[in-house]
């Protein structure tokens, strides 16, 4: 003890008596007065009680409220008390300021609910084929199991939203008794007299046809789909743990990249075994078939080899000029038939976009009117990638008013032969700083005189077929 005492500093006999006693600091009675003045107690009624009582959603801040103060009254405060101001405003709100919500955990049963959303992907940074993938994973989580499924999506439309549900409960082999889902403009529609949102009869119908309640969390409040949201950053984190362990984000394709996802929740998220065998055996049955995963508009092929139908403009063959289509608007991609036969099949158009035009259904008439080109309404659809806008744009600085019919000959080149073969042509005109025109690019890419291998046959042996002779006709 004697060691210990000098030690600590102390005598034997006090190092005694905290030995055997309480201590200094258990002894200490908690202070009730303050060591300082109150920089705020003269404003504080006056100036910053009335403001935080008529805050009733508690967004006023100290940073703006000590600005305010400085403002009002100069050289007596400043922004370095900020912090001070903060541990007011703190103490005021826990003793006297507005009820906050409360949150109410929920018991989860067997087979009762799904959450369904659409959460954004594009900040994993996955690119397909070297180009960054801009998308978002549609998200079907059953809350009492934790059973999980996703589906790519490239935006939150009707058809994405189906196409995934339709896929989960059939990958599931049943549905449960309610969908959990936000007010998504895909699934409801604004209501004019009351302004809330309603279920939309195309979505209604589809949770009828697979006999699905529908419970919608409120406008703006997202933790009230919690299993959702929850299993976004849950799912997110273990993609992007993934994509670091695999060593790169790039796929070969959407599908490959999609497998990659499923993997890692098959892996790395598996659900409860006990609880998603209880789950199954609540789920009711599914229905005898699986509704259409698509929109149907109908259309007519307008003079410009376009169709138009809901809101957006597409080209398709100038074959079908006048002729009534049907069209068949899936989540990603557009099929147009006639007579119920396929006659053309498209990527979807994507966000703010309206309209989409493939050079190769317009280039035939083109050819024959090439002055259409400097004014055609959409002719920035008619450069397929980089390499030929700036093909165009050295022949504009080459060859003048002579551009557009040089730009469009090339166009045509590119359209009856290989694309691609016009493009690795231009781009060697351009690297090598050589003149663009047809002539150079289909020297590269579509020579007329390919050379003709010659073939050396040897002349025919006449004792071979004297063997084959003698033998019978058998080798």
């Amino acid at each position: 003890m004697q060691v210990a005492a000098l030690a600590a500093g102390m005598s034997e006999r006090s190092a005694y008596k905290y030995k055997s006693g309480p201590l200094p600091s258990s002894r200490r009675e908690p202070r009730s007065w303050r060591t300082r003045k109150d920089p705020f107690e003269e404003v504080w009624a006056e100036l910053i009680e009335p403001l935080l009582a008529a805050d009733e959603d508690g967004e006023l801040q100290s940073t703006e409220l000590i600005k305010m103060l400085m403002e009002k009254r100069p050289g007596q405060f400043s922004s370095g008390q900020v912090r001070t101001l903060q541990r007011r405003v703190t103490e005021w709100r826990a003793l006297h300021g507005p009820p906050k919500e409360v949150m109410f955990p929920q018991e989860r049963v067997p087979g009762r609910e799904c959450a369904i959303d659409f959460t954004h992907c594009t900040e994993l940074r996955v690119t397909i084929a070297g180009t960054l993938f801009a998308h978002l994973l549609f998200h079907f989580v059953l809350g009492y199991s934790g059973w999980r499924w996703v589906q790519v999506a490239l935006g939150e439309t009707f058809e994405a939203l189906v196409s995934g549900l339709q896929g989960a409960l059939w990958a599931l082999g049943g549905v449960p008794a309610v969908v959990r889902q936000d007010n998504l403009s895909a699934a409801t529609h604004t209501l004019r007299e009351s302004g809330g949102r309603a279920l939309n009869k195309r979505f209604r119908d589809v949770l009828d046809h697979y006999g699905l309640e529908s419970s919608r969390i409120e406008p703006g409040k997202g933790h009230q789909n919690g299993v959702a949201e929850k299993g976004h950053d849950v799912l997110k984190t273990k993609l992007a743990h993934a994509l670091v362990e695999r060593g790169s984000r790039d796929f070969g394709t959407v599908d490959e990249y999609l497998a990659f996802v499923r993997d890692v929740i098959e892996r790395r998220m598996p659900p409860d075994p006990t609880r998603m065998a209880e789950e199954r055996s609540r789920l009711h049955p599914l229905p005898s078939v699986r509704l259409p995963d698509y929109t149907k508009h109908d259309a007519k092929v307008r003079a410009w080899s376009t169709i138009h139908f809901a809101k957006k403009t597409y080209s398709v063959s100038s074959r079908l000029m006048g002729k009534k289509v049907e069209v068949r608007q899936f989540a990603d991609h557009i099929e147009v038939y006639f007579r119920g036969k396929l006659a053309d099949t498209m990527p979807r158009i994507r966000g703010e976009q309206s309209y989409r035009v493939d050079y190769r259904h317009v280039i035939w008439s083109l050819v024959r009117k090439p002055g259409a080109f400097a004014r055609y309404r959409y002719r920035e659809e008619l450069f397929p990638t980089l390499t030929f806008r700036r093909a165009y744009d050295a022949l504009l600085q080459d060859r003048g008013e002579r551009a557009d019919i040089e730009y469009v000959r090339i166009l045509h080149l590119a359209a009856s032969t290989m694309e691609t073969d016009v493009e690795a042509a231009l781009e060697d005109l351009l690297s090598r700083g050589k003149p663009v025109d047809y002539a150079a690019v289909k020297a590269l890419a579509a020579p007329s005189n390919a050379p003709v291998p010659e073939v050396h046959v040897p002349p025919p042996n006449p004792a071979e077929y004297d063997f084959l002779l003698a033998a019978g006709g058998e080798s």
